[in-house]
């Protein structure tokens, strides 16, 4: 079995420590103090106050473990000269729509004119996990056979429960805000990467995209490297659970690889499976039941990672990550970030403390597990 090289990228809003709200227009010296300590692994977002980081080629988890936790470190210091902190979940509880500045490249300034109130509204963070997909693979096909279980994934992920400033009703709401725009969600049913690539000529020759990486669904082929890329799940205030998914996702792409024809089975019925357990885990989170192929009835999601573990569990020793279902459960067991936000912002709105409100309370929360 191959062992897949991956790259994690992480999104933050950036954090006035004073207010707790997330900042429009951040000082431009504040900007570049960031660049300055993430050098080549910085990158820009869609709104001023969100930035990026995109990691180098991995092909262990000690060295992602090292570099998440340095870069959220330097970025840290970086910021503290400005009175600013980072915050990292699907949605920040004090950052409203209207007041964010849009970052002013050409590629944004396009998917604002395009897209308006729909790219407006997208003041959202994710993680994105690229595994490779070796050649001659056909990344369409191992893509199907692991699209079924990235609802799993979604749930454990579960960070944006609060936005436009009170309880959504969904444990992540930034994908239901995802499903506002064209080409995210779930991607069509493709038989194979010829078919795929049929798929988004067409999509360019009627104009609706004019690039391949306009296509956002939740899992797809990267463009520019030969990788499948994870979108669906949440940012992680905590690294181990970002290490986690990013885990997770690398055994499912190498198991994968490793069949001797992957995607056999998904069709249009398991397609729809699929849909309805990315809604279960976007409204439901952790406390959702699934509908998981060789199992009657639904079951919970502690029952779908059991059979995930009896399946996946191999790979995931070759890997090193044997550990990973471990993780997984204590995240069923104690909680996601969702949980753990709408626990407190229940509490704090029936007892105010500290003079923070409730909101603010669930950012200083933020703000302390993405410090680690």
């Amino acid at each position: 079995m191959s062992h897949p090289r991956f790259g994690i990228e992480e999104e933050y809003f950036l954090t006035d420590l004073q207010s707790l709200r997330m900042i429009g227009s951040p000082p431009p010296q504040a900007i570049e103090a960031c660049r300055a300590a993430l050098g080549v692994w910085f990158a820009t977002e869609m709104f001023q106050g969100q930035i990026e980081v995109a990691s180098p080629v991995f092909s262990d988890f000690e060295h992602a473990s090292d570099f998440l936790r340095g870069s959220r470190q330097a970025l840290r210091t970086a910021l503290e000269p400005f009175a600013l902190g980072m915050l990292s979940a699907g949605s920040h509880p004090l950052a409203d729509w209207r007041e964010q500045v849009p970052t002013d490249e050409e590629h944004f300034r396009y998917l604002f004119e395009r897209y308006g109130h729909v790219a407006r509204r997208s003041v959202l963070s994710g993680l994105h996990v690229h595994v490779e997909v070796a050649e001659p693979l056909d990344r369409i096909a191992v893509m199907n056979e692991v699209l079924p279980w990235t609802p799993l994934l979604l749930a454990l992920s579960c960070s944006s429960p609060i936005w436009d400033g009170a309880a959504s009703g969904f444990m992540s709401y930034r994908q239901t805000a995802c499903d506002e725009w064209p080409r995210m969600g779930i991607p069509p049913l493709f038989a194979d990467q010829r078919h795929y690539d049929e798929h988004l000529a067409f999509l360019t020759r009627i104009g609706a995209i004019s690039q391949p990486g306009e296509c956002w669904w939740g899992v797809r082929p990267a463009a520019r490297f030969p990788t499948l890329e994870l979108r669906m799940t949440d940012a992680c205030p905590w690294v181990d659970d970002a290490l986690t998914l990013a885990a997770f996702f690398r055994v499912l792409v190498a198991h994968a690889s490793a069949q001797r024809r992957p995607g056999l089975l998904y069709d249009q019925t398991a397609r729809s499976m699929l849909e309805e357990n990315r809604w279960r885990a976007k409204h439901q989170g952790i406390h959702a039941r699934f509908l998981v192929e060789g199992i009657d009835g639904d079951c919970s999601l502690a029952q779908w990672l059991e059979l995930a573990e009896q399946r996946f569990a191999e790979t995931a020793q070759i890997l090193g990550a044997a550990q990973l279902f471990e993780r997984a459960r204590a995240i069923i067991d104690s909680g996601t970030s969702a949980d753990r936000q709408l626990a407190l912002f229940n509490l704090a709105s029936e007892q105010p403390q500290n003079g923070r409100s409730a909101l603010g309370q669930v950012a200083e929360l933020l703000l302390q597990e993405t410090a680690g």
